[in-house]
């Protein structure tokens, strides 16, 4: 069976930089053909495109992950029927959420200040045990349920019909980002949602040692003579620069599945699939995690985009960094070496596999220094770039 797989290598050198650090405040790093190099978690990525969406889709077709969920849908209940009170939609609020999804609401638990027993705190509203990933959609249905029980008696919530139409509507008419990142439920496996997009973690295609910046704060009140003149403040940030190599993958046909097909009725069944798609291709190249970027702000983008499509299954090329690149002996810097070696370990993949699929492929590069993938794919801008993705996804959907 032919399938649809847009696979995404992007090329991108960052300065000094913290995008993504653990526990310890320390760039994240990993080992890869030997070596120690700088990465950025496929968490840090995705959560940085997600936030691209809200800039460029409308609210009615993302989602929200939180655990106040009983807050956010209790807003929902409150704009259907203002005679309900904030306690009486908390309390509605909860009771449906866990009706659709499995998973206990409740009001949090704070420790007293004697270290005691855990406490209600009466006057908050009740919180999942965990992140709950929910689109507007299915937010405004369950808020309709909520509203239906008002009142209904303890036995609404309690019949089995109610509970199969939550779980319906908790199970349908996905979000973009629902669909292309997938949900998890722990009590409610029925409603799990498949990820259409995987993202790999970026790693530099080099060797890379963290360095530490200690910095002073002034204090601009101190005027006296005999004022001490030391800093107001002092510390360390750790940081690292590097040239990244980053991959994701979306599978298309599921991704349509997830979506369902033609949200409205005003407009063709593909439509939800090419606006998905087109939103992850820009805001996954475009998106930066924002970790530190206050400190440092590095605002860069992408030195070079290929976008392939495949027919049968995703390939990552980050093999061609197993050997990690060197500096330029004439010039320095990463990215002339880091080009030829992707350019030449793509057809020597695809050749020995069987994979050099006469499908399209769309490149974005800036500059000289990768010129050696110029051969690769038809060379366009971004928006034009991100257009041909779009086409080319519908036509394999079977739109015009």
């Amino acid at each position: 069976m032919t399938r649809t797989i847009l696979d995404f290598h992007v090329l991108q050198t960052v300065p000094p930089s913290c995008l993504n650090r653990d526990d310890t405040g320390t760039p994240k790093t990993g080992v890869y053909g030997g070596v120690r190099r700088a990465r950025v978690s496929s968490q840090a990525w995705k959560r940085a495109t997600r936030r691209e969406f809200h800039d460029l889709l409308d609210p009615a077709e993302l989602g929200v992950r939180t655990r106040r969920v009983a807050e956010l849908l209790a807003g929902r209940i409150a704009r259907l029927d203002g005679t309900i009170g904030q306690a009486e939609a908390w309390t509605l609020a909860a009771q449906t959420v866990q009706l659709a999804t499995g998973t206990k609401v409740e009001v949090p638990k704070r420790k007293s200040k004697e270290g005691k027993e855990d406490k209600p705190e009466t006057e908050a509203a009740p919180e999942s045990k965990y992140l709950l990933f929910l689109s507007a959609h299915q937010l405004d249905g369950l808020a309709e349920i909520a509203v239906k029980g008002y009142g209904a008696g303890k036995d609404y919530f309690k019949d089995k019909a109610t509970r199969e139409l939550a779980r319906q509507l908790a199970g349908g008419r996905h979000s973009v980002d629902i669909a292309l990142f997938g949900r998890m439920v722990a009590d409610g496996a029925e409603i799990n949602v498949d990820a259409a997009a995987q993202v790999a973690h970026a790693i530099s295609v080099h060797r890379v040692d963290n360095e530490s910046d200690y910095y002073t704060a002034v204090d601009d009140y101190k005027e006296r003579e005999d004022d001490d003149a030391g800093a107001g403040m002092i510390g360390t940030v750790e940081f690292n620069s590097a040239t990244l190599y980053r991959y994701a993958a979306v599978d298309v046909d599921l991704l349509r599945r997830n979506l369902g097909e033609g949200l409205r009725e005003d407009e063709p069944v593909t439509e939800p699939v090419r606006r998905a798609v087109e939103a992850f291709t820009r805001c996954f190249l475009t998106s930066m995690p924002t970790g530190k970027i206050n400190t440092f702000a590095n605002h860069t983008l992408p030195d070079a985009v290929l976008v392939k499509v495949r027919s049968s299954r995703p390939i990552s090329f980050v093999g061609a960094f197993e050997e990690p690149c060197r500096t330029d002996p004439e010039v320095g810097g990463y990215l002339r070496q880091t080009s030829r070696a992707l350019a030449s370990y793509i057809p020597q993949v695809e050749r020995a596999y069987g994979v050099a699929d006469d499908t399209p492929a769309w490149l974005l590069r800036i500059g000289g220094n990768t010129e050696a993938l110029s051969g690769l794919a038809e060379e366009l801008p971004l928006d034009e770039l991100v257009a041909a993705v779009g086409s080319e996804v519908v036509r394999r959907q079977g739109g015009a």
